[in-house]
């Protein structure tokens, strides 16, 4: 079984520090709180309790006892990060699925990146430092930039600012939400894709939505395919649509933030359409060949 030297490194020093009760650290404010802030140090696994605001809900067994085994031999190559909560105890900010493969691979200790915050402070830091994982699917990206803007009371710039996301981006993940929760949890087993869901979203009917899902995952059809039917749908019987694919109206958004002028796309079910890009000058077209040429 590997074993962390990181005790070794450190000394005994921070953790008897941490560990001590009679020291009583558990804010900022607190004497010797600036030696604790950041520190690295191995925490017993019995002493760290799960982090009620954690955003996952759900964890892949199979994915589990694959990082229990590399864990048994390389040990925890990132450390999970902890708040220090009152006398010898620690509350899990993130890195919960390090936590269970080490508890899995009967570990007894775990390398820990030790913070101090209070219950705000540790719910904005759980949600954005998970945000950023690759393996979150995108109902859990939704729910985690939901509950920043309403917990933390953050407003869309705010939050594309925290986690460097783009509002377009952002606004896409919480459509998803507006979901039926069947098709929620479709996307979340990986039965359809979140393109599936962005065009979905556009349904308003949940009964529809549904009998929508039912024909994707029936047929296999791809996310134009629903575009389409989604399309048809809101106008029947060959009436004019002014219903635009997710995909061509956050191009078009995009387009117009980067060139800092007015936009239009427009595309047919094949995909093939026009972009027409607005110019008020010399000056201002002179800008915006220098964004293309200079790929930013």
């Amino acid at each position: 079984m590997a074993k962390s030297n990181r005790k070794q490194v450190l000394g005994r020093g921070l953790s008897a520090l941490l560990n001590d009760p009679a020291n009583g650290i558990n804010s900022v404010s607190d004497k010797n709180a600036e030696q604790v802030i950041g520190s690295i140090i191995d925490l017993p696994i019995k002493q760290i309790t799960t982090n009620p605001f954690q955003p996952r809900t759900h964890f892949n067994e199979e994915a589990l006892k694959e990082l229990s085994s590399s864990i048994k031999e390389l040990g925890v190559i990132q450390p999970v990060t902890v708040r220090k909560t009152k006398g010898n105890t620690y509350e899990l900010i993130s890195g919960e699925r390090r936590l269970r493969a080490s508890q899995m691979a009967g570990m007894e200790f775990i390398p820990a990146y030790v913070r101090l915050a209070n219950d705000q402070e540790s719910l904005e830091m759980a949600l954005v430092e998970n945000i950023q994982r690759q393996d979150l699917d995108p109902i859990e990206i939704g729910l985690s930039y939901q509950r920043l803007i309403e917990e933390i009371n953050l407003t869309q710039e705010q939050l594309s600012e925290r986690v460097g996301k783009k509002r377009t981006t952002i606004t896409n993940y919480m459509r998803l939400l507006k979901l039926d929760p069947i098709i929620q949890t479709g996307i979340r087993d990986q039965f359809i894709s979140m393109g599936h869901g962005r065009a979905l979203v556009n349904v308003d009917d949940p009964g529809t939505q549904i009998e929508l899902y039912k024909q994707i995952v029936k047929k296999g059809l791809s996310v134009r395919a629903v575009e389409s039917l989604v399309r048809k749908l809101k106008h029947p019987k060959g009436k004019t649509s002014n219903y635009e694919s997710p995909f061509v109206k956050q191009a078009a958004e995009e387009l117009q933030a980067l060139f800092n002028t007015s936009v239009s796309v427009s595309a047919n079910d094949q995909g093939k359409g026009v972009l027409k890009i607005n110019f008020e000058s010399q000056e201002q077209l002179q800008h915006i060949l220098n964004k293309i040429k200079s790929g930013r």
